[in-house]
């Protein structure tokens, strides 16, 4: 008998007629000798709506009531399906984040999990229950409600499966796994039936909506088999783990893109030790996180250096650097909106010469400028304007040969929950 925890998203519960399908898929693994945990999300738009709401009342809303209000969404999707299998005649209970043990940091919209105590999750399953849980939400040890913020209820089903031991993590989403680059862009993607942790950690790090970074560090950091599938075909998915067998002659694994970037300068900044150590960590201490950094050549004692940020954070950052100028003094900064990284991934590209300048090439073949250019050992990203970005993905995936003769079938509305 095998222990599976079951991660639904938004999408794939958004109606009546998806909720029932799901319900279906889960009472058939149990019925296939499972103990089945089940971990879900809010349905479709229901976030949305209580954001709407909120905002209507309160444009700048507590944190902590919008914590107590955002996981409202969660507890009507468990409720009803718990409904819905006890329909199909088999037995269910629903609990929320905190009910199954989920300790946080006393942090609201963004809370780190620190602690698992999964009695109630054990104890229900000795009873012949399938178990479903509220994704996106815990408690912290004061006694308040708290979320995950961004992918969280892949977090939940993540940190869910590490705790009690299960034999896998299956996150249903509305594609059939992971795939070279995003289908709704590239139809003729390929999908991947495996990638390594480090791979899909970058690919999740660099834009792609599949799985949250948050959740593949707990896979990775746990061991967790992770399988990504649909929720709306029987086809097999993507496993994710340690080690992929990486196929004869593909370099590049994927492509990801960030829609949401935006480019900060700063100029005529003195060269002299502690520069960069007072400008980051203002930004740090300011909760915003830093990409690219580029710095220029030093020219009368002068230097110039740009780095991006997420395009919601573009005036902030502008901010807090116009902040800290008795500190670190400068002559201008400016900063650039519009703009999207695209980056390349693959654990192979570390043996092969000449993978970024196939990059260069056919994102210049296209009249395309690059800002700004990041590597590691398994990634290159550059930084562009954002009008081309569909023609660049699309380009970059033919040239490294990822094209396949088929279509991708796209099963419902993208899920980033």
């Amino acid at each position: 008998m095998s222990l599976i925890v079951m991660k639904f998203g938004g999408s794939s519960v958004g109606t009546p007629e998806r909720m029932q399908r799901v319900a279906k898929r889960i009472v058939d693994s149990q019925l296939a000798g499972n103990r089945v945990v089940v971990v879900v999300s809010a349905m479709g738009d229901t976030t949305d709506d209580l954001i709407d709401q909120s905002k209507l009342l309160n444009p700048n809303p507590p944190a902590r009531e919008m914590d107590m209000l955002l996981t409202t969404g969660e507890q009507i999707s468990v409720a009803l399906l718990s409904m819905t299998i006890h329909q199909l005649g088999h037995q269910a209970v629903s609990l929320t984040g905190w009910q199954a043990g989920i300790r946080t940091e006393a942090v609201h919209s963004k809370a780190k999990i620190t602690d698992i105590r999964p009695d109630r999750l054990f104890k229900e399953l000795d009873e012949g229950n399938i178990v479903i849980v509220a994704g996106f939400q815990g408690m912290s040890e004061d006694g308040d409600i708290t979320t995950l913020g961004r992918g969280g209820s892949d977090t939940t089903a993540v940190a869910l499966a590490a705790a009690i031991k299960a034999d896998v993590c299956e996150i249903y989403t509305d594609v059939d796994g992971v795939y070279s680059t995003d289908p709704r862009v590239v139809k003729c993607a390929r999908k991947l039936n495996e990638i390594s942790y480090d791979e899909m950690l970058e690919l999740a790090h660099l834009g792609a909506a599949v799985l949250h970074p948050r959740a593949v560090e707990y896979a990775k950091h746990n061991n967790v088999k992770l399988v990504v599938r649909s929720s709306f075909t029987q086809n097999e998915g993507t496993s994710v783990k340690e080690e992929a067998v990486m196929e004869q002659g593909v370099v590049v694994r994927g492509i990801a893109f960030d829609k949401n970037v935006a480019r900060i300068s700063i100029l005529g900044v003195e060269d002299e030790p502690g520069v960069l150590a007072n400008v980051f960590g203002s930004l740090a201490n300011s909760g915003i996180d830093v990409d690219v950094i580029v710095q220029s050549g030093v020219k009368s004692g002068k230097a110039d250096f740009s780095f991006t940020v997420s395009g919601d954070d573009e005036a902030r950052a502008v901010d807090v650097i116009n902040g800290i100028r008795a500190e670190v003094p400068f002559n201008e900064v400016t900063s650039e909106s519009g703009l999207v990284k695209v980056s390349i991934v693959g654990a192979g590209m570390v043996s092969n010469p000449g993978v970024a300048a196939t990059m260069f090439k056919a994102i210049s073949s296209l009249g395309v400028s690059i800002k700004m250019v990041s590597t590691s050992e398994i990634k290159v990203s550059c930084i562009i304007a954002a009008e081309p970005l569909q023609e660049v993905v699309r380009s970059l995936h033919t040239a490294y040969g990822l094209d396949t003769a088929e279509q991708v079938f796209v099963g419902g509305p993208q899920d980033r929950r």
